[in-house]
């Protein structure tokens, strides 16, 4: 094959490199076209500094019945500090790689070296479906590359024949509701892998992972795929909602699209300096989807979130286990309160945390959202999570009530406001059980920490602290574990509510 290569676009998206086609006889042409298997291969070097992403077009003839994909690139060894070889891959069908576009088919990132597709089946992170003739576009994403450069090998193989009549499956998607408990709290956990993207768990070892956890609902949210998004029939009861969605994995930070309708792509091949992101954010919330960027300060290449937050619904502060990215995630998220009080009432980001869990052990429900929510339903939940009636919870183990009351039975609870005079007294209220021992409870306002006292070592107890909206015009609880020895960095968090705003709105 003519190695050349021609550097396009993508409709608006970052520049992306396109080789050579491979092409294949069609099923009646000649002796290769009348055995049932055809393989090519494709091999290449990228150079460092290639563009994000590569396709190779692929003339798919009529008559093909499954078509398979591997790939292998080289890693060679790398200065300390150096990034080496890492490659991702996936594939469009014959209707294009637009952005935004019908053509996805799916995407393993680097969770597999090969896949197929075929009506009846796909590998998981792949939509099975009729393999219709046309160009079909296997993309590679050289997500860093070494100095040396990247040797790749793709070997497409074509399978021929004729599916049974009626072999393309119809997905069962799961229900918008479940039972629930009408007017309550509800345990969530919004960031999970399976094997459907880089996760080894399954749905069914997810779905018993989260009703151990205590969990009421959970959203499936693959990189870059919604091929999970049927793969959950059977696992959902009265006692636990899954809601789809999709960790959108670009190369300047990670969102998660919760709730979105079943089926609903949102593509990912974009970086901010294209200005793309604000019309996927729309895509999510036609879809009746959350804007929830993830893990904002993670260390990860690509990780970091760098598209602003004019689109976000809520912000992901604290992801898995506790780490200092958290912590910088915290501290950015409440100085954009501090930002809302002071521009006259902007609207503000509701926070929340997941476990982003992939494998063991990771737990699933380390940490969870807790909601107040109508019902156990999407448009509920998500509902309480946009006005910010949430806190966040390392278990289920842990509960509390956090309250601000004034006079004249004025009262208000998490994500609410309580409207009283500037110089009205306020009483707030911190009810905590289930907490480790050894753990501090303490109230943060728009001045910083302004009280804070142990919790008995039951891990139960009533913290309560007295201000006007003067002195304080919002207030926020949160419950840590003892700081490490005279290290002076804060302990780990075991609990963190959205806040009560005081005073009139402005």
């Amino acid at each position: 094959m003519d190695r050349r290569t021609v550097l396009t676009a993508v409709a608006g998206a970052t520049a992306a490199l396109t080789l050579d086609t491979v092409t294949f006889a069609s099923a009646g042409d000649g002796p290769e076209g009348g055995g049932r298997t055809v393989t090519r291969k494709v091999s290449g070097r990228l150079p460092a500094g290639a563009p994000d992403y590569v396709y190779l077009p692929v003339d798919v003839p009529p008559g093909v019945r499954e078509i398979a994909v591997s790939y292998t690139y080289d890693r060679p060894s790398v200065p300390a500090g150096t990034q080496g070889n890492t490659c991702d891959i996936g594939i469009f069908d014959e209707r294009g790689t637009e952005l935004g576009g019908a053509g996805f088919r799916g995407w393993s990132g680097g969770a597999r070296t090969e896949f197929a597709i075929a009506a009846e089946r796909a590998t998981p992170g792949y939509l099975a479906g009729p393999v219709r003739p046309g160009t079909w576009h296997v993309v590679l994403g050289p997500y860093t590359v070494a100095p040396q450069g990247l040797a790749y090998e793709v070997t497409v193989t074509l399978r021929y024949g004729t599916p049974p009549p009626g072999a393309a499956p119809r997905p069962v998607y799961p229900p918008q509701r479940a039972r629930g408990r009408g007017r309550a709290w509800y345990r969530g956990d919004n960031h999970l892998h399976s094997v459907h993207s880089d996760g080894k768990r399954t749905p069914a070892e997810i779905a018993a992972a989260a009703r151990a956890a205590g969990l009421d609902w959970i959203t499936t949210t693959e990189h870059n795929t919604t091929s999970s998004h049927g793969a959950w029939e059977g696992l959902w009861g009265d006692d636990l909602l899954i809601l789809t969605g999709e960790e959108v994995t670009t190369r300047n930070g990670h969102v998660v699209a919760l709730g979105t309708d079943p089926g609903v792509f949102v593509d990912w091949r974009y970086r901010a300096r294209d200005a793309a992101f604000g019309r996927f954010a729309r895509t999510i919330h036609r879809a009746g989807g959350l804007v929830v960027p993830a893990h904002p300060y993670a260390t990860c290449v690509g990780c970091n979130w760098k598209f602003g937050y004019e689109d976000a619904d809520a912000v992901e502060v604290w992801n898995g286990p506790y780490t200092p990215d958290d912590e910088m995630a915290i501290a950015a998220w409440d100085a954009s309160l501090v930002a809302a009080v002071r521009e006259g009432g902007r609207r503000w980001l509701p926070a929340m945390g997941n476990s982003d869990a992939h494998r063991e052990p990771q737990v699933v429900g380390m940490p969870q959202t807790v909601v107040h929510a109508d019902t156990l339903s999407r448009d509920a939940l998500l509902t309480a999570l946009r006005a910010g009636r949430s806190w966040i919870a390392e278990s289920s183990a842990v509960n509390l009530t956090f309250t601000a009351t004034g006079g004249r039975g004025h009262h208000a609870g998490i994500g609410e406001r309580l409207p009283v005079a500037a110089d009205a007294p306020v009483t707030i209220r911190l009810k905590v059980s289930g907490a480790p021992e050894g753990c501090t409870a303490t109230f943060i306002t728009d001045q910083g920490r302004l009280h804070e006292t142990p919790l008995p070592t039951s891990g139960a107890g009533t913290v309560e602290w007295h201000t006007t909206p003067s002195h304080a015009a919002y207030v926020r609880a949160e419950v840590r574990r003892a700081a490490a020895g005279g290290s002076g960095v804060p302990g780990a968090m075991v609990a963190l509510t959205n806040p009560v705003f005081l005073g009139e709105p402005t």
